[in-house]
């Protein structure tokens, strides 16, 4: 019975939302500090649900149900991961709308589909069988197309919730298609089953595995469909928050919890190296053409989420989850500050000059981190015993701090900026594979290790790294070029995502003319 303790969490979210409900206009004090305590109380219930884990392993509920299909709760080393951390950025959401949306006269309303919606996320990630996970995912994308048209008097917001609903649904459509398939070939709808049944087996389930990853794509907001994740600004702060911070990781945590089902096809772990890599590099280019805060950290979330997917094509799994802990914190506090970042920006007052690294700085800048890399990573892989899809993911991250090293080699950067970089480098570099053993530690046998690469994972290993070392070097040597007219219709282009969210307005451009009442009902 201690494995039903998870599905304390989402069960008193849905309390929070039955008290915002039961206040559908403005909250009171009572009220609000009882939602709060509600939420105070899931996250209570996530830390006992991993002290649990400690001392009792790891586990499914019993079925309520027959034929293996029913409800039943996981209690894992994902579900308790990822439980802690809805349920904690939840509340922290939640305490800040209580204050952003003091005196809104539809309060109670959006506090209401703010903890359905955090119910609904808590419950896909305990989630023991294919029908509560089903269920879940859903009720999460219908709670989040009513918090994206709380203003349904703006135009903007009715558009984005009309092509999040597109794309939501064929996300349904194929989950629920590969979880018929699986419950069928498995007899069963247990998700640690299935995982044991795949694991070693390849046992042609390749058409689940890719609808498990059209599912993932399509959740969290690859290209081409990432369009409507830099269109939610219409929506009150907090929604971007929970988007960007939970909702937008269940495609990667749905990659990670069937990664026995996922590895066993090696044609669909390529296509999402492919894509999220492409992804990556998209969003990444096109964030630092926006000059609007919030709309940059959606093309930096979209960046995130195709590097997520990227690690899930490469199987390392446990990286992927500290990726979505790490970027979920950072992402969270990044929206709900981000009111007062332009003051604070125009506060501050630069000490000199801005020094441009010359094409000579930026050359030795990546010579020397590669090489701090490479002393630290050879050290890493014999001792550590890290794979080459590891050590070649490490050397991307570093040319991060390739970029800041050059900044310090320019020719008006002080020495003690070279050496203070060199060091964040150095320590960067080892921060990468500590925290990378402390997943792989923690995860234990709860997901595959990576194969030894084979001829296809060589080929994708080394596009990744000479495609990232490019965009690299051409960033790094950015202010050189910026002023030249070639560049400036460059970043027009940029600035614009390369047209292809337009293009995806005109494809919906009919269907949004014979639908419009899809949105009303949505609103009423």
């Amino acid at each position: 019975m201690i494995y039903y303790v998870p599905i304390g969490a989402p069960l008193l979210a849905l309390v929070a939302a039955a008290i915002g409900a039961a206040s559908s206009g403005r909250l009171s004090r009572g009220a609000a500090r009882i939602i709060e305590f509600f939420m105070v109380m899931a996250v209570a219930v996530a830390v006992a649900a991993g002290t649990l884990l400690g001392t009792s392993g790891a586990g499914t509920s019993p079925l309520i149900g027959s034929h293996g299909l029913g409800f039943a709760v996981r209690l894992d080393v994902i579900s308790a991961t990822m439980l802690v951390l809805v349920s904690f950025v939840g509340w922290i959401v939640v305490r800040f709308s209580l204050t952003y949306l003091e005196g809104e006269a539809r309060q109670g309303r959006f506090m209401a589909w703010l903890c359905f919606t955090l119910a609904s996320v808590l419950t896909l990630v305990v989630s023991g069988n294919l029908v509560v996970l089903v269920a879940a995912w859903s009720l999460t994308s219908l709670g989040l197309t009513r918090l994206l048209i709380f203003y349904p008097d703006r135009p903007a917001a009715r558009r984005v919730a009309r092509k999040k609903f597109v794309i939501a649904r064929l996300s349904d459509g194929a989950l629920i298609t590969a979880a018929a398939l699986l419950a069928t070939h498995y007899g069963t709808g247990d998700i640690a089953a299935i995982g044991a049944a795949a694991r070693g087996n390849a046992d042609g389930m390749g058409a689940a595995a890719a609808l498990l990853a059209v599912a993932a794509l399509l959740k969290s907001a690859q290209f081409p469909v990432h369009g409507w994740l830099t269109e939610v600004m219409e929506a009150p702060t907090p929604v971007s928050a929970l988007l960007h911070a939970g909702v937008i990781n269940a495609g990667g945590f749905l990659l990670i919890r069937f990664a026995d089902v996922l590895v066993q096809s090696p044609g669909v772990l390529a296509a999402l190296v492919m894509i999220g890599g492409f992804t990556a590099l998209f969003g990444g280019l096109v964030m630092l053409t926006q000059s609007a805060v919030k709309t940059s950290l959606a093309w930096s979330t979209i960046a995130q989420m195709g590097f997520m997917t990227m690690q899930c094509g490469l199987a390392l799994f446990p990286l992927a989850l500290l990726h979505i802990v790490a970027h979920s914190l950072y992402k969270a506090h990044a929206f709900l500050s981000s009111g007062g970042a332009v003051e604070r920006i125009a506060a501050f007052r630069r000490p000199g000059p801005v020094a441009v690294p010359s094409p000579a700085a930026v050359g030795r800048a990546f010579v020397i981190a590669l090489a701090i890399y490479a002393i630290i990573g050879s050290v890493a892989a014999i001792f550590l015993g890290q794979s080459p899809q590891a050590l070649a993911l490490g050397a991307i991250l570093i040319f991060g701090m390739a970029y800041l090293l050059a900044q310090g080699l320019a020719d008006a950067a002080p020495r003690a900026l070279t050496r203070r970089l060199a060091l964040i480098a150095a320590i960067a570099t080892i921060g990468y594979f500590t925290l990378h053993l402390s997943a792989d530690w923690l995860l234990g046998g709860s997901v595959p290790l990576p194969r030894v690469p084979g001829p296809l994972e060589w080929v994708l290993i080394v596009l990744a790294l000479v495609t990232f070392g490019i965009v690299a070097v051409a960033q790094a040597l950015f202010p050189l070029w910026a002023y030249h007219p070639a560049a400036a219709g460059v970043r027009v282009h940029l600035a614009n995502g390369l047209y292809v969210n337009a293009l995806t307005d005109r494809l919906l451009g009919g269907w949004r003319v014979q639908n419009t009442s899809i949105t009303k009902r949505l609103s009423a």
